[in-house]
């Protein structure tokens, strides 16, 4: 049989695999308000720089074929147990002496202590960033500690609705507590539909702000894409944030490729005591929706208005497997670059504290596990030239990537 009758139980089917996790669609006043949005065009969200790729380019049986090889995946697993710091209650507990504190939990989430509050942006405790228990990408190192264990948090942030930003069991247990949330557009339809209270969700627009207990909460553009499901018709925003309280501002970039944007967000919110920079899961064949650690590190720079200021901290690696390149990379390319550069930045393991204004942490810990690397970002230095000779300005990080 053929025909639109046929199709029913097939759409049938998909409709019983859609487990909540999925999320909900965008409806009533929420797909108004989204529709009303000046970053809302022909049905859609729009990138801020014109036509941007969400699907991998090139040839898919090349991508295939690099992505699932033996030897390609040896390189993009650790050799041996990633040291995860054995955060404590008690070693949050105290307050920061400089009043900001960052605790990177792995991926993108992290834990900020700022001027008395306490933000966690785009927390995932779950075991594998995916909607279903029995498939995709699984963690490469446990949680540093359960969340039950991590004490009040009086702010959740979100970047965007994708696995590895907005985790289902981790939202659930989250909205136990008396917690808020900042969110993007849109993305507040997965939150009620996963029993977050409507007056506890803050969603914003690019450019839109919200203050909360003394800080400011900032949606700001990135480059990017949305959607958890089969169809994704690109009706949630992705952002990223800036916050800013009496004495501090921080900035997450959530997922985004390079744009010249970032320029205009240092201009208008920095500079920045701190930034959270996504420099993993990069690749060839997505080059405008992920940054390289080369491309991090000059978004970073643009953001403090052109010159090293602050401290970077890395963040979207090290913890999933999500791209072609070897698992240690993300590391070692962004503390060559941060060097080369004249900019401070912190590497802490999983779960370790750090106060921006104090001792970072700094030890290549990702090298005893990691495959010998290629280095190809690096270039051949002129003889007597150190790296804090060499002005930031006409640098060029990425070598010959």
């Amino acid at each position: 049989m053929t025909g639109a009758g046929s199709l029913l139980p097939l759409r049938s089917r998909l409709r019983e695999l859609r487990t909540d996790a999925f999320g909900a669609d965008p409806a009533g006043e929420r797909m108004a308000r989204i529709r009303r949005s000046p970053n809302f065009a022909d049905g859609v969200f729009r990138n801020p720089e014109g036509e941007t790729r969400i699907r991998p380019s090139g040839s898919t049986v090349e991508f295939a074929k690099r992505f699932f090889a033996k030897e390609q995946r040896v390189r993009r697993a650790p050799t041996g147990t990633i040291p995860v710091h054995p955060t404590t209650l008690a070693d949050l507990a105290k307050p920061p002496t400089t009043g900001l504190r960052l605790t990177w939990m792995g991926h993108s989430s992290v834990l900020a202590e700022i001027d008395g509050r306490r933000v966690l942006f785009d927390p995932v405790w779950g075991e594998r960033c995916s909607p279903f228990a029995f498939a995709g990408p699984k963690r490469l190192h446990p949680v540093p500690l359960p969340l039950a264990a991590l004490g009040p948090v009086d702010v959740v942030v979100i970047s965007h609705d994708h696995y590895d930003h907005l985790d289902l069991p981790t939202i659930r247990a989250l909205a136990a507590t008396d917690t808020v949330f900042a969110v993007p557009l849109g993305v507040g339809a997965h939150l009620e539909h996963w029993g977050v209270p409507l007056d506890r969700i803050h969603e914003l627009d690019w450019n839109e702000s919200t203050k909360v207990d003394g800080l400011t909460f900032t949606a700001t553009p990135a480059r990017h894409f949305c959607g958890r499901g089969l169809r994704n018709q690109q009706h949630t925003l992705w952002a990223s944030w800036v916050v800013a309280g009496p004495e501090h501002r921080i900035y997450h970039s959530g997922d985004t490729g390079y744009f010249g944007g970032f320029r205009d967000i240092g201009a208008e919110h920095g500079p920045f005591d701190a930034t959270m920079i996504q420099i993993g899961a990069y690749s060839e064949f997505w080059p405008d929706i992920h940054m390289t650690p080369a491309e991090g590190l000059r978004a970073h720079l643009d953001l403090q208005g052109g010159a090293p200021h602050g401290v970077i901290m890395p963040i979207h690696w090290g913890t999933f497997n999500l791209a072609p390149h070897p698992w240690a990379e993300p590391g070692e390319w962004t503390k060559d670059a941060a060097q080369e550069a004249g900019q401070a930045a912190a590497f802490p393991r999983p779960g370790e504290p750090f106060e921006p204004a104090g001792a970072l942490p700094g030890d290549p810990w990702w090298r005893t596990l990691s495959v010998p690397l290629a280095h190809p970002w690096r270039r051949p230095r002129p003889a007597g030239i150190r790296p804090s000779a060499t002005p930031a300005a006409d640098l060029d990080l990425a070598g010959d990537r």
